[in-house]
């Protein structure tokens, strides 16, 4: 089935993520060096994915450009009512935790070479194991990522399943129309921008900055605007 990979994705992000609730009698200490360790591995993995691209103007452009749209839609602002409006229907009572856990979880989850290619993986050649392998790492992180940030990172499996599902099945048919080189190109340039985003990830949960990393995310449609312009010129 398509959504084979995409499903044991997100059950695994519920499942990890709960047993994570359960021991969030973590000692504070030991918490805050967890995650200042998860941020310096999701720094180093972002660094990783950036130095795959072979036209670095391709990630700038698509990161200004998706900077600019991503404002004006202000995506990070509705990322975070929407995980305001969950805190509230769950009746929480740590406010804005859930928010945030839902947010940054969704974002590490969300942006990344492994959720498009693992969805392309399994939509154009029924193959899951790019998305098996993304589910033991979520897994383990949606757990460190519970017990120090809570019940928002249960919610975040909606959104994973929605992105990456809907770019499964997108893919069934995507061969027919785009090129094998396009794609492929496509694919170097989204993992390099997509790093980019994820080293601000990486930031944001080490506390160095606040980057709005959401309102970036159109950047990875205009990848594929430009990507789709260099290759026909």
């Amino acid at each position: 089935m398509v959504l084979t990979g995409t499903i044991v994705n997100g059950l695994a992000i519920v499942v990890a993520a709960l047993i994570g609730l359960l021991v969030r009698n973590i000692p504070e200490q030991m918490k805050t060096t967890i995650m200042q360790a998860l941020g310096l591995a999701v720094i180093v993995l972002g660094f990783g994915m950036t130095l795959k691209s072979e036209q670095f103007l391709i990630v700038i452009g698509s990161l200004v450009a998706g900077a600019i749209i991503g404002e004006k839609l202000d995506l990070e602002g509705a990322l975070n009512r929407l995980g305001a409006w969950i805190e509230k229907k769950s009746g929480a009572k740590e406010n804005g935790s859930v928010a945030k856990g839902f947010v940054t979880a969704t974002l590490v989850y969300v942006v990344g070479a492994m959720a498009i290619l693992g969805a392309l993986d399994s939509g154009l050649r029924g193959d899951h194991s790019v998305l098996f392998t993304k589910s033991m790492l979520d897994g383990f992180s949606a757990l460190i990522f519970a017990s120090t940030l809570g019940l928002g990172v249960v919610f975040s499996a909606i959104p994973v399943v929605l992105y990456q599902g809907g770019i499964a099945l997108m893919a069934t048919h995507i061969n027919q129309l785009v090129p094998e080189a396009m794609m492929n190109m496509f694919i170097v340039e989204m993992t390099a921008t997509g790093g980019v985003m994820i080293i601000a990830i990486g930031l944001n949960i080490l506390g160095v900055i606040q980057i709005r990393v959401a309102n970036l995310l159109p950047g990875i449609g205009v990848v594929a605007l430009l990507v789709a312009l260099i290759y026909f010129i």
